[in-house]
C-alpha cells in the first residue's frame, strides 16, 4: 500500500509595508514629545528610535543627524502648534484684543482640564536652544516673528476699520506675546494655569490705562458724537 503524501498549502510572501511618509511622522511625533517633556539634549536618538520602534538607517534616512530631528520638530511641529493655537484664532476674531482674550482663556481652560502644565511648545525649546545653536535660534525667532506679525497685522486691520487709533500695532503684539510667554512659564513652574488668567486681566487692564488707549477711546467717542450716536 503506497503512502499518500499530502502537500501542506505554501504560506505567502508576507508583503512589505513600504510607508516612509508614516514612518517620519511616527519619528516626529515621539522626537516632539520627548523634547517637550525630557528636552533636546536629555532626548537621545536611541530613547526616539525605541519609542517609534524604528531602525537606526531608517531613522537616519529621513533625519541624518539629531539636529536634522530637532530642526524638522521646531519648523514643522513648533510652529503648527503656533499656528493653531494662537495665529489662526486672532485672524479670526473680531478684533486683535479679542483675539488675544479668546487665546489665554481657551489654554487656561484646556491646561485646567488637563490638570497639568508642559509650557509652550515654542518657549520650552526657545529657553534650551537659542544659544546652543545659531540654527536653533534662527529658526525660534523666526516663528516668534511670525506670531508677533499677525497680532500686528490684526491691529492694523482693527485701525482700517476705525479702532484702535492709539495703539501701535508692534508694540501691542510683542506685549501680547511676551506676556503669555512668561505666564506659561510661571504657570508651568507652579503647575497652576490660573496665572494665565492674572496675567490677562492685568495686561488688559494696564492697556486701557495708558495715554494712547484713553486718547484713543476719546477720538472713538468724538467720532460717534459727530455721526449723532450716543
Amino acid at each position: 500500500m503506497s503512502a499518500e503524501i499530502v502537500g501542506r498549502p505554501k504560506r505567502r510572501p508576507r508583503k512589505r509595508t513600504n510607508d516612509p511618509e508614516g514612518l517620519r511622522k511616527r519619528v516626529l511625533d515621539v522626537a516632539e514629545e520627548s523634547f517637550q517633556a525630557r528636552g533636546y539634549h536629555a532626548s537621545s536618538l536611541g530613547d526616539v528610535m525605541a519609542a517609534a520602534g524604528v531602525t537606526g538607517g531608517a531613522l537616519h534616512h529621513h533625519f541624518p543627524t539629531k539636529k536634522a530631528l530637532a530642526m524638522a520638530v521646531i519648523e514643522e511641529r513648533v510652529a503648527a502648534a503656533v499656528e493653531g493655537t494662537w495665529i489662526a484664532p486672532v485672524r479670526a476674531a473680531g478684533s486683535a484684543r479679542e483675539g488675544v482674550h479668546i487665546v489665554f482663556e481657551a489654554v487656561a481652560a484646556e491646561l485646567e482640564q488637563q490638570g497639568f502644565v508642559r509650557g509652550c511648545p515654542l518657549n520650552n525649546l526657545a529657553h534650551e536652544l537659542s544659544l546652543a545653536d545659531p540654527d536653533f535660534r534662527a529658526a525660534l525667532a523666526q516663528i516668534f516673528a511670525g506670531w508677533r506679525q499677525a497680532i500686528a497685522d490684526k491691529v492694523r486691520a482693527d485701525q482700517q476699520a476705525g479702532s484702535e487709533q492709539g495703539t501701535h500695532p508692534q508694540r501691542f503684539a510683542a506685549l501680547a506675546v511676551a506676556t503669555y510667554s512668561g505666564a506659561m512659564s510661571m504657570a508651568k513652574t507652579a503647575q497652576d494655569a490660573s496665572v494665565l488668567r492674572d496675567c490677562l486681566a492685568e495686561l488688559e487692564g494696564s492697556i486701557r490705562s495708558t495715554p494712547s488707549f484713553r486718547s484713543g477711546a476719546k477720538r472713538r467717542r468724538r467720532m460717534l458724537r459727530r455721526m449723532g450716536t450716543p
